[in-house]
């Protein structure tokens, strides 16, 4: 029944419900990429697992998403049950063995399995716009702030970090307006405002440090397996946005760092997307155009992904065309959008002329499906209608106790648990704001020294007073030196009576009585000379 090389997937049967031969998935193609569609509760998860199980016994690492915590019993071995039984009897798979396997539990919220983080700037500002469903007004700005980190040597590593430089960058706009183009402060408490709502929506355990290493996801046991880890994302589906952008994000990682080795005996890594429809939902075109990319080239770094999903629509379709490997599971066409769906993924097979794709697939029984796979030089095999093989591991969650005996003994246990909060840029703009704040100061210090250095103005005095008051009456008003100078007594000076104060009124209004009859006598020989 196995063969060298490939990965049993079930066996096929025929219209007269006679079996008919085995379904494999050759390791050789298994990177060109696939699909595993089909309406809930058909099996699609099942599928997925003894998938997991296949590359993982092939030697080939597998990431995945656990979304209803199912996927979980991968970690243990499996049980005996009559289906199950009856399901290996009926493809004739023999022996059937029951096994577990070597699973690493991540969660980005560190509860159910070893912390997942990344950087602001590794998740970049195109993504993050994603994440935040910036405008291209604000997107611009974060391209900016992005651009200026870059340039001053600012680390962006958590949230605070860009918070810090969103600040800075608001008491900065005229100056960076000019240099960087337009930056309104609008746009920048919005941006503001969206971090802290991502902040509320738990994205705070997501970016930070220590960021996790593309190549703890891609180890091998000594005994040759492939790891299998499992993002543990029933909490993460909470906030759908934040998982697509995460997987997306994973992605992108895994194709800018691995290199190219072409078309290997089999895949360095199989990626499976559950839930693959919030990758692309309300997604703009330069998004879908990136995932597009990176599905098309990261085959040659020796990775395969897979898309889950219950529709096929759900998939642009400049995407499903990069899929060879297909496995579809019952769909119901109850509604217009349903039998568009079912037409849609009828015609994506190769023809078989035993049977009706179309009416096959509305047919399907639980754990049965239409798989069609790579074969020869790359060519999709004719469809088959196939019964999936069972699960040798458990068919069911784990316990949370076994959870956290296999954590206890992961070969990544204390490496990402506890937060690590280095020099960066919060810290950085911090530092620079005290430095200039203390440079105020100090300017405004020696300007007042300054000050206190300079020459006073001379000042007149009357007779009789003397300077030796004068630094008493510094820093004093003016009034109460004016008080002060009249409360002061002359040398010899005596209060004088009323009777010489009239006697000396007298005297100076006979005076100036006087005076002025003499000028006008004056005046008057002088006219009449002329």
């Amino acid at each position: 029944m196995l063969e060298e090389g490939k990965l049993y997937v079930g066996t096929s049967r025929n219209p007269d419900d006679s079996i008919n031969k085995g379904e494999y998935l050759d390791l050789k193609y298994a990177n060109r990429h696939g699909l595993i569609t089909g309406a809930t509760g058909t099996g699609k998860t099942v599928t997925l697992q003894i998938l997991t199980e296949s590359f993982s016994n092939a030697g080939v690492p597998v990431f995945c998403a656990d979304v209803k915590g199912d996927l979980s019993g991968i970690a243990a071995i499996g049980e005996y049950k009559d289906f199950l039984e009856k399901r290996a009897q009926t493809i004739g798979l023999d022996p059937y063995e029951f096994q577990e396997f070597p699973v690493i539990f991540w969660d980005l919220f560190g509860e159910k399995g070893h912390r997942v983080r990344t950087t602001i700037s590794e998740m970049g500002p195109l993504l993050l716009a994603r994440l935040m469903d910036m405008s291209d007004a604000q997107e611009g700005v974060l391209n900016i702030a992005f651009k200026l980190a870059d340039e001053h040597g600012l680390p962006l590593l958590d949230l605070k970090d860009l918070r810090s430089l969103l600040s800075y960058m608001a008491g900065e706009t005229e100056k960076l307006s000019a240099m960087y183009g337009n930056i309104t402060k609008q746009s920048l408490s919005t941006i503001q405002r969206d971090l802290l709502v991502l902040e509320q929506q738990g994205a705070e355990h997501f970016f930070g440090e220590p960021a996790l290493k593309i190549s703890d996801i891609m180890r091998t046991t000594n005994d040759g397996r492939g790891a299998i880890s499992v993002l543990a994302a029933d909490k993460l589906m909470m906030n759908p946005r934040l998982y697509g952008t995460f997987l997306l994000w994973l992605l992108s990682e895994l194709f800018e760092e691995l290199p190219e080795v072409g078309d290997p005996d089999k895949p360095r890594l199989v990626f499976f997307f559950d839930e693959a429809h919030l990758l692309f939902d309300e997604a703009p075109k330069i998004l879908i155009d990136r995932v597009e990319q990176v599905v098309r080239l990261i085959r040659s770094k020796g990775v395969g992904v897979y898309f889950v999903t219950q529709n096929p629509l759900d998939v642009p379709e400049s995407v499903l065309s990069q899929l060879g490997n297909r496995v579809q599971h019952a769909l119901r066409a109850y509604t217009p959008r349903e039998q568009k769906a079912v037409k849609v993924a009828a015609e994506t097979f190769r023809p078989n002329p035993a049977f009706d794709c179309f009416e096959a697939i509305t047919q399907l029984g639980v754990g049965e499906a239409l798989v069609s796979t790579l074969g020869a030089k790359g060519v999709p095999s004719m469809v088959e209608r196939t019964l999936i093989r069972p699960p040798s591991s458990r068919l069911g969650p784990l316990t949370e106790s076994e959870r956290q005996k296999v954590m206890a003994v992961s070969p990544v246990a204390g490496q990402y648990d506890k937060d690590l909060d280095r020099d960066s840029a919060h810290e950085m703009l911090q530092r620079r704001a005290e430095e200039a704040a203390k440079a105020e100061e100090e300017e405004r210090r020696l300007e007042e020294e300054k000050e206190q250095e300079r020459p006073e103005s001379r000042r007149w005095t009357l007779p009789g007073y003397g300077d030796e008051d004068d630094e008493d009456d510094r820093g004093r008003s003016t009034s109460s030196r004016r008080r002060k100078s009249s409360s002061r007594k002359r040398p010899g000076y005596q209060r004088q009576t009323v009777t010489e104060a009239v006697i000396k009124s007298v005297a100076r209004s006979a005076a100036t009585s006087l005076g002025r009859a003499l000028v006008r006598g004056i005046l008057g020989s002088l006219k009449k000379g002329f």
